[in-house]
């Protein structure tokens, strides 16, 4: 899979490490600050016994 995005990047090879890091940042960004947020509120292991 990572074969193929590298591939059908465009332009030399320096530029596609630079797409690849970019994208790769967008993806972190994306997944921190919108789909964890999202997903704790399903996971069990964010409720606490402590001072109740």
């Amino acid at each position: 899979m990572y074969a193929f995005i590298f591939r059908h990047l465009p332009g030399p090879l320096w530029l596609r490490i630079i797409w690849v890091i970019l994208l790769v940042a967008a993806a972190l960004v994306v997944l921190v600050t919108w789909v964890f947020p999202w997903l704790s509120q399903f996971s069990p292991l964010t409720d606490s016994t402590i001072g109740t």
